[in-house]
């Protein structure tokens, strides 16, 4: 904020200081007074943070340009006050997502899922209970929000429906708090063995897909074939369509085969209480906005995996940054408020691709320590994830297409004990810096990546609640992590449960406006 501070003021900082020797000071310009004759405040709040403290400087000098200019400058708040709040994830997925909707959703009507499917898995502890969820918000577990699984989600019906079993088992009451989309496509159980058999042509070249279906799904989508939850609703059309594409993939797919007819009587079986889930949730979601009602969105997988900014072909089927808000919910871009990057103090990747700060996971190195004491496996497929350092070229890249406004750091506490922790600082290929992330997988995976140490701690961090009292060390490594992001870091994650969390207040937000 200094940086931006001086490129945009530069000159005026410049013309304010000759102004001194004419009498104008410092302190009147603290001091000054509004149109109105009214004496303008140093900050909105009894105890301004810093970035407040540095905003109103920035705010003063703007103005001080504009009545140099003859026209005096609006200013804006610190915060928008109505806008629909966006969680994503900001590296390869796991990073933690559902733990920070969790605890926000305690204050939010409505918390939405836009993209994706089963692929996605979120685990919550709550009171040492462990809560999976795939296709679910993890907002169900604040029994006042309204969930919404949005018209950009794939959904798998019977995943759906055991998941709403399982809730019922744990004694989540969900009556009435879900709604699907009429428009979203389904995931059939023939999709799930399409993925399984193309991930079976590739061989050693696999994607490392879940094989839950997702991306045959999507494929259906866009060759316009697919069919939507709200379908189920008219019979006779959803029945033709089904025999219809059900023939279609056996064409294109030797040797599979589809009880169509079983299938029917399954999908028959279910429609009426399909049904009852059932609305149009774009008019829902836009209403409740209208409303003044609080909107959470929980983003699924995360933006390494998008299908247009990851690592492709290495990449999840949709598109799980900031676009698809605004495409999987049906929302104008104007009705954003704040965006929130989720990251994990270190990086992991479950399935194939390249992956730069990458560990060794042999006996006693830093990789299986985060392996082990990160309990490093994925919540949908069980498979291990994939463990290096933190990456901040991958995370700058991120930041720049999400726009976060702050950064969630969870895991923090994985990295106690290690005497040393490294920071993933640039990548160079031939002796040359790469200014911005490749797009070639060829390129990304000859990287040679210049790390950062940092001095580790000992100490356990699990029962601290205020940033101050973290040992010096670990604030230090916070604070050089949000330096070179160049993205505030609100949330601090150091311990497994859901109130094992730092919140270092608004203060620590970009304005998102």
């Amino acid at each position: 904020l200094f940086r931006n501070i001086l490129a945009r003021h530069g000159r005026t900082i410049g013309t304010a200081a000759i102004a001194t020797t004419a009498g104008v000071t410092v302190a009147s310009l603290l001091n000054e007074k509004d149109s109105f004759g009214r004496a303008a405040s140093v900050a909105s709040c009894d105890s301004p943070t810093v970035l407040s403290l540095l905003q109103e400087v920035s705010a003063r000098l703007s103005n001080l340009e504009a009545m140099v200019g003859g026209v005096r400058a609006q200013t804006t708040g610190s915060r928008k006050k109505d806008g629909i709040d966006v969680v994503l994830g900001a590296q390869w997925g796991d990073e933690g997502k559902g733990k920070l909707v969790d605890i926000l959703s305690q204050e939010y009507d409505v918390c939405a899922r836009v993209a994706g499917g089963s692929n996605a898995g979120h685990t919550i502890v709550v009171n040492n209970k462990k809560y999976k969820f795939h296709l679910l918000p993890s907002g169900i577990l604040n029994e006042k929000a309204t969930c919404v699984i949005g018209n950009g989600v794939v959904v798998h019906l019977p995943s759906f429906l055991n998941e709403l079993e399982s809730l019922a088992g744990n004694g989540v009451n969900y009556e009435g708090r879900i709604l699907l989309s009429d428009r979203a496509h389904l995931v059939f159980d023939f999709h799930q063995e399409v993925d399984g058999r193309n991930e079976a042509r590739l061989g050693r070249h696999k994607i490392g897909t879940t094989k839950k279906g997702i991306g045959p799904a999507y494929a259906s989508k866009i060759s316009r074939n697919g069919l939507r939850v709200g379908d189920l609703q008219d019979w006779p059309t959803f029945e033709r369509r089904f025999r219809s594409l059900c023939e279609q993939q056996m064409r294109a797919y030797d040797g599979l085969t589809i009880d169509i007819d079983a299938q029917l009587e399954y999908y028959k079986s279910i429609a009426d209480r399909v049904g009852g889930f059932t609305v149009d949730t774009i008019a829902y979601t836009n209403a409740q906005f209208d409303a003044g009602k609080k909107i959470l969105v929980e983003g699924a997988n995360a933006t390494m995996l998008d299908i247009d900014f990851g690592t492709y072909p290495f990449v999840t089927s949709s598109n799980p940054s900031v676009g698809s808000v605004l495409t999987g919910l049906g929302v104008s871009p104007r009705k954003l408020r704040s965006i929130y990057g989720t990251v994990k103090a270190y990086c992991t990747r479950v399935g194939e691709g390249p992956f730069p700060t990458e560990l060794e996971m042999k006996e006693g190195s830093e990789g299986l320590h985060l392996s082990q004491v990160g309990a490093e496996y994925g919540t949908t497929t069980g498979r291990p994830r994939r463990c290096g350092w933190l990456d901040i070229p991958q995370m700058k890249y991120s930041a720049v297409i999400n726009g976060f406004t702050c950064i969630n750091l969870t895991k923090l506490d994985v990295l106690t004990g290690l005497p040393e922790v490294k920071i993933g600082k640039s990548y160079k290929v031939n002796g040359e810096i790469l200014p911005f992330m490749p797009a070639s997988l060829e390129t990304l995976g000859k990287v040679e990546v210049e790390y950062e140490v940092l001095p580790g701690w000992t100490e356990d961090i699990s029962t601290v609640n205020r940033f101050e009292d973290l040992p010096i060390n670990c604030q230090n490594y916070v604070l050089r992590v949000q330096e070179l992001i160049g993205v505030p870091i609100r949330w601090i994650g150091v311990g497994p449960n859901r109130l094992d969390v730092i919140d270092r207040g608004e203060g620590w937000e970009i304005n998102a406006n």
